[in-house]
């Protein structure tokens, strides 16, 4: 037996309503699937998300400062400060007299000013002549003087012809006779071939070495002593009494004697 409904267009079933909202996320019951907006270019994540993720934004890495460079511009600046510093000191070393680099030489005694009548003298004088000071730094002197062309006496020679080379502006180096030979052959190459300088052993000197010129002098007690070098290229020739007058010729013997020796005749005063 079939039902029949009555007659007329067909009844829809009535939807009752619940009340009650769809979850979130999830579509009404009666709601039909939309499509992507058209255009959008961006598909949608499943699950109905909250859409793509935005882009991360890069992370900047500090690379600290350029040391490098710094440090080459810091030693250029140095350098340049130093070759500046060196051309003034030198300047003003190039433009100081023989005076002035003497009086910084440590030790030295300058007897031009603390003695002057010490070391004068009025004519030349024959014989031995007793000096004041050891060895002697100027006044009365024999008539000949000792040959100063960087000679290298290996015995004492006389004073007295010594003090001569010194008024023509020589530099007399003395060491103690027992010094060491290497020590010797060191003070050697300072005065070898050098013209107004001349050494000899003395005596019963007092100090390992007295280097003299007219006026001045300088005890040490080593043969290695920068001051030596010091003393013989600051003062040979410039602390002459007779500027101009050579070394060449003059008494060139060794030993003291009672009588100095005048082997060549002297050609100055």
């Amino acid at each position: 037996m079939s039902i029949s409904t009555p007659g007329g267009p067909q009844r829809r079933p009535t939807v009752v309503s619940t009340g009650k909202k769809p979850a979130a996320g999830r579509p009404a019951a009666d709601a039909k699937p939309t499509a992507a907006k058209a255009g959008s270019g961006r598909p949608q994540r499943a699950g109905g998300g909250k859409g793509p993720r935005k882009p991360i934004t890069p992370v900047k890495v500090s690379q600290g400062r350029p040391w490098g460079p710094i440090a080459m511009f810091v030693a250029v600046g140095v350098l340049a400060t130093a070759i500046i510093g060196f051309g003034a000191w030198a300047t003003f070393k190039g433009s100081q007299s023989w005076e002035d680099k003497a009086a910084e030489i440590d030790g030295i005694v300058n007897y031009r000013e603390t003695d002057p009548e010490g070391i004068s003298y009025e004519s030349h004088q024959s014989g031995p002549i007793e000096y004041k000071y050891t060895p002697p730094v100027g006044g009365a002197h024999n008539n000949a003087w000792q040959r100063c062309l960087g000679d290298v006496y290996d015995a004492p020679i006389a004073a007295e012809h010594a003090v001569h080379s010194m008024e023509h502006g020589a530099v007399w180096l003395t060491y103690r006779p027992d010094l060491p030979a290497a020590d010797v052959e060191r003070l050697a190459g300072l005065i070898r071939n050098n013209d107004f300088m001349l050494m000899s052993p003395y005596e019963g000197l007092d100090a390992a070495v007295s280097v003299q010129a007219w006026g001045y002098q300088l005890k040490v007690d080593s043969a290695d002593d920068p001051r030596i070098e010091q003393f013989t290229t600051t003062l040979a020739q410039n602390a002459s009494m007779e500027p101009g007058v050579p070394c060449s010729s003059g008494n060139y013997t060794t030993g003291t004697g009672t009588e100095p020796r005048e082997l060549a005749p002297p050609t100055g005063g």
